[in-house]
């Protein structure tokens, strides 16, 4: 897993270039966030339990089918893998919350998982409303803490959406 930093550096590196003023420019803008991308991170981790849930509460009320006999969270084992998966997409925007980037998800989270899910049966798009939901939980989490709700944090969440997203017409 690759953070900002590391990120920005190695791209300069395979270029055979020094950083230039847009490169110290992201470095300063990542290190200027970084107290606050921990504090977000302390705040959801706190809380991961009760977003995840209430989560899961909104997106059965918002798709009750999913929880009908037929649906793909009917019975209590699909149910809970079901919160899992909502689970390791909060815990992954987390990390990629506090690296500043996004590499985390492409490498622990997203990588073969539209294949995996469509050759489960597993609807994508319930999962894209399950991240779009945690978002907001988690943007009102913060702001329940006391902390600033930066474009950082909203950051990965998007990425999720935007790639797992159906781009076909």
């Amino acid at each position: 897993m690759r953070d900002a930093v590391t990120s920005l550096i190695e791209n300069y590196d395979v270029a055979g270039r020094y950083l230039d003023r847009d490169g110290i420019d992201r470095l300063k803008s990542y290190f200027a966030t970084g107290t606050a991308r921990v504090q977000a991170a302390a705040a959801i981790n706190s809380n991961a339990a009760t977003i995840v849930k209430q989560a899961g509460i909104q997106l059965f009320a918002d798709q009750p089918e999913l929880i009908r006999p037929g649906g793909n969270a009917y019975t209590t084992r699909r149910y809970a893998a079901c919160l899992r998966d909502m689970d390791y997409y909060l815990r992954y925007a987390t990390y990629a919350i506090v690296a500043g980037s996004t590499d985390v998800l492409d490498e622990r989270v997203l990588q073969g998982l539209r294949e995996t899910y469509n050759s489960l049966g597993v609807p994508i798009g319930p999962t894209v409303l399950g991240i779009s939901i945690m978002k907001e939980m988690v943007k009102a989490q913060v702001e329940a803490a006391g902390l600033s709700v930066g474009a950082f944090l909203e950051q990965p969440f998007d990425y999720m959406i935007r790639e797992l997203s159906e781009t076909d017409i």
